[in-house]
Order: structure tokens, then C-alpha cells, then sequence
């Protein structure tokens, strides 16, 4: 009986251990093909992040900033991959080398999707990311710099400095740099590719061959499919709202009601200084003019500068000097070049990059705004008395005798009479008539001391007059 139960207990040990090696087995063959289901999955872009931006506009300031706050907003998300769709013309070189330095330094790998063209600037963008994808149709090249009044080849020292980017990323990225450098200068030849007297500009299948293009594709979907991750999670930049904001001030109309804002505010300000009212608006306009251009890298500190230097010189002109001479015009000069100047990405009075076409917006927006102005200030100044919202920081309400008030009126006999400006007339001041002083005004012109005036109507307590013709 004994034997027996050794022996039922020899056997029965046996089995349980063998059930437990069993068992054991199968849990590590369930954890090893749970986690090679894991790694299929994260292969196949599951939980991945792929953030996308366009470069769609021309490159310059406004387009730096808003690739920086993209490849910012990438960074805060964790993508695992970032887009970027290009389609442009080009633009300044020297916001295309402060973008492709930064896609250079992203620790987020960065593809290119060219959806239409990357000429120019846009190239050398191009050659900074990390693989290159491009739409049927689309092209790349053509990175000669060119200025940007008539569209001409800049002078060499700017060529051999874009030849130097072009060749240097291209070492960076793994891509050819002799035929980077032959994008630029027409004198490169390259046999099999390119002649002498034309840069290169490639197509799609010539970009595949030559190692300048990875693959063609119709959408940014079709790409990450070919590279396993269709599953992942696509993110969009979209602006802040301030940014939104800061675009809604850029556009010229509202640039140009800012102006008016600022020069009419001036004008009633040093007008009828102790208001208030007439220089906040315009210190107001003033901000909401030059923050947006600072921010996007258009206005810079010497510009805004210039805009003050000049306030002071009209400001000058008007309380310490007399008449209307060379401070006034320098302040008039100053405060419209510090507003032009402001809005065009020029580097240190070096128009040679800013495009035609933005100049000329920037100086119509600006003269329209001027002239508008002047002619509202002088139609206004003798009916702002009348609004009832000058009422109450102005003496315009009627003052009854019975109150205490008196008052007196200049006869209709002063009509047509003769005098000299005592204190300037900006439109309003002071004359004199056969030796006795009167408050007057003109009808919207500046009349300087000393200069003859001829009464042509009398308005309660105020003289209407104008300059007197001999």
C-alpha cells in the first residue's frame, strides 16, 4: 500500500509540473505575440502624429513667423512627422535661409509635399527637409535670386551667397550639391542634365532620377499610406486667434483707416492740446498699426523710430518755431516714411528684394490715407464744436446771463475789414484790426503771423476770415 501511494505521488508531481510548464509556455508566447501586434501596430502609424502646414504665399517675414509658430505648435503637440505642402514663387533670401535653418535644426523629421511649384526660395526650403514628395505637374528649381523691381538677376554677391545655401544643404540632406548649385548658376553645366545659360528646374520623374524626389503622389494621405502610417492621427496648424487678429490689421484697407486715425489725431491734438481724447485714438491707431508689422518682422525699431522723430519735428514746428519751414516739412516727411517704411520688408533702406508691386501698395495706401485725412480734418474743424460729444470736454454749450455768464458779439461793421494774423491761424487764433486783438479762424487753411486777412463774416464771438489779396 505503501509503494502504491509513492508511487501515485511520484506521478501526480509529474503531471502538475508538467501543466505548469504548460502553462508558463503559453503566457510567454501570448506576451510575445502581444507585443508584435503592438509594434505591427506602431509600424502601421497607429498613435502617431503627423502635424501638416502650408508654405502657399511668397517667403518673406510674415511667412517666417508663421513657420516658426508651426514648427512651435508641432513641438507642443509631440508629432511624430511634420508636412509642410509648398507651392510657391519664392521670395526674400533672407527669410528663406532663417526657414531652412529651422527645418534644419527641427528634431521632428520634416517632409515636403510640392504640391504645385517651390521655385526659388521655396527650392532651397525644399533641399532643407528630409524627403521630398512631389504632385503630378509639380516642378523644383529656378533658385536664381532676382530683385524685385523688374525681376532681373541680382548682382553676384547675393548669387554666390544663395549657390553656398543651396549646395551646403543639399550636403546636409544627402541630395547632390554640384546639382543643388546648378539650380542657381546658369554657368554650371552638368552633363546629362543641364547646358550652360540655363539653371535647372526639374520636373517629377527628373527630380525621382536624379535623387531630388523621393516619390509622386496626389495628397498628403497617399503619402503617409505608402509609408504605413495611414492610420496615423493628421493635425492641422491652425492660428491663434491673436494671430488671426494680427492678419485682420495687415490688410491695407484697415492700414489706411489707421492712418487717418493717426494724422487726424495729431492734427486736432496740437490743435487743441489739453483734450486728450484726439491723441489717445491716435496713440491708440499708432499701436494697432506698427505691433502687427513689428510681429511679423516688417517694422523694425528704427522704422517706428522715424515715425516719432517726425512727430517731434511737426511738433517743433508748430509750438517753438514760427511760420512753416524746414522742421515742418521734415516732420511731415518723417512721420509718412516711418508709416511706408513700416509696411514693406525692406533691410536698412535696401529696396532691393521688395517687390514692386508692395511698394506701390504701401505708398498708395499711405498718400490716399494722408490726403483723406487732411481733407476730413478741414472739413470737421468747424463743425466739431457742434457734436455733442465735444460738448462735454468743450466750452460749445450756450451760456445764459441769467447763470452769470456774459458774453459779447462782434458787429456785422467788421465785415470786410482789413487785418494782420496776431497769433498763426491753425485754423483758429487771434488777428488784429486797427489795434485791437479778436479771436478768429479760417476756413480750414493755415494762415501764418504777420500775413494780411480780410474779414468775410462774423460768427457769434469768432471772426470768419481769409487770407486778403492785395
Amino acid at each position: 500500500m505503501n509503494q502504491f501511494l509513492l508511487v501515485f505521488r511520484i506521478f501526480y508531481h509529474s503531471y502538475m509540473k508538467s501543466k505548469m510548464k504548460i502553462y508558463f509556455s503559453s503566457l510567454i508566447l501570448f506576451l510575445l505575440f502581444s507585443s508584435q501586434l503592438v509594434l505591427a501596430q506602431s509600424d502601421n502609424g497607429i498613435d502617431k502624429k503627423v502635424f501638416t502646414f502650408k508654405i502657399d504665399k511668397d517667403i518673406d517675414p510674415a511667412m517666417t513667423r508663421r513657420v516658426k509658430l508651426a514648427l512651435e505648435s508641432a513641438e507642443k503637440e509631440d508629432s511624430d512627422l511634420i508636412i509642410i505642402e509648398m507651392d510657391t514663387y519664392g521670395g526674400a533670401v533672407n527669410d528663406a535661409d532663417e526657414i531652412r535653418t529651422m527645418l534644419l535644426n527641427s528634431t521632428i523629421p520634416v517632409y515636403v509635399f510640392i504640391n504645385k511649384d517651390a521655385a526659388s526660395a521655396g527650392a532651397l526650403i525644399s533641399i532643407a527637409t528630409d524627403s521630398i514628395y512631389m504632385a503630378p505637374g509639380a516642378s523644383i528649381g529656378a533658385a536664381t535670386v532676382v530683385n524685385g523691381t523688374d525681376g532681373a538677376a541680382a548682382p553676384d554677391k547675393y548669387q554666390s551667397y544663395m549657390r553656398s545655401m543651396m549646395r551646403s544643404t543639399a550636403e546636409a540632406k544627402g541630395r547632390d550639391p554640384k546639382i543643388a548649385e546648378a539650380m542657381v548658376d546658369e554657368k554650371i553645366e552638368i552633363e546629362g542634365i543641364s547646358e550652360a545659360g540655363s539653371v535647372i528646374t526639374f520636373s517629377v520623374s527628373e527630380a525621382e532620377k536624379y535623387g531630388f524626389c523621393e516619390g509622386q503622389f496626389d495628397s498628403i494621405e497617399a503619402i503617409l499610406e505608402a509609408q504605413n502610417m495611414s492610420d496615423s492621427q493628421l493635425i492641422a496648424y491652425e492660428p491663434a486667434s491673436t494671430e488671426q487678429i494680427i492678419a485682420f490689421f495687415l490688410n491695407p484697407a484697415v492700414s489706411g483707416f489707421l492712418i487717418l486715425i493717426i494724422i487726424g489725431g495729431l492734427y486736432f491734438e496740437l490743435q487743441t492740446p489739453g483734450i486728450g481724447f484726439p491723441i489717445l485714438a491716435s496713440i491708440v491707431a499708432v499701436l494697432l498699426y506698427f505691433i502687427p508689422y513689428y510681429l511679423n518682422g516688417l517694422a523694425e525699431n528704427w522704422e517706428i523710430l522715424v515715425f516719432f522723430i517726425g512727430v517731434i519735428l511737426l511738433a517743433v514746428e508748430l509750438f517753438v518755431i514760427p511760420g512753416f519751414g524746414i522742421f515742418g516739412v521734415l516732420g511731415i516727411i518723417g512721420i509718412l516714411a516711418g508709416l511706408v517704411l513700416g509696411m514693406i520688408p525692406n533691410q536698412n533702406f535696401d529696396f532691393e528684394f521688395v517687390p514692386a508691386g508692395d511698394l506701390f501698395a504701401a505708398l498708395l495706401t499711405v498718400i490716399l490715407a494722408a490726403i483723406a485725412s487732411v481733407g476730413l480734418v478741414f472739413w470737421l474743424t468747424p463743425k466739431v464744436n457742434e457734436w455733442g460729444a465735444f460738448k462735454t470736454i468743450t466750452l460749445a454749450s450756450t451760456q445764459q446771463r441769467s447763470e452769470g455768464y456774459t458774453s459779447s458779439s462782434y458787429a456785422d461793421t467788421l465785415n470786410g475789414k482789413t487785418g494782420v494774423v496776431h497769433s498763426r491761424l491753425r485754423p483758429s487764433g487771434r488777428i488784429e484790426i486797427d489795434g485791437d486783438i479778436f479771436d478768429a479762424y479760417s476756413r480750414g487753411e493755415f494762415i501764418d503771423q504777420g500775413e494780411k486777412i480780410i474779414v468775410i463774416s462774423t460768427e457769434g464771438t469768432s471772426l470768419k476770415v481769409k487770407k486778403h489779396e492785395a
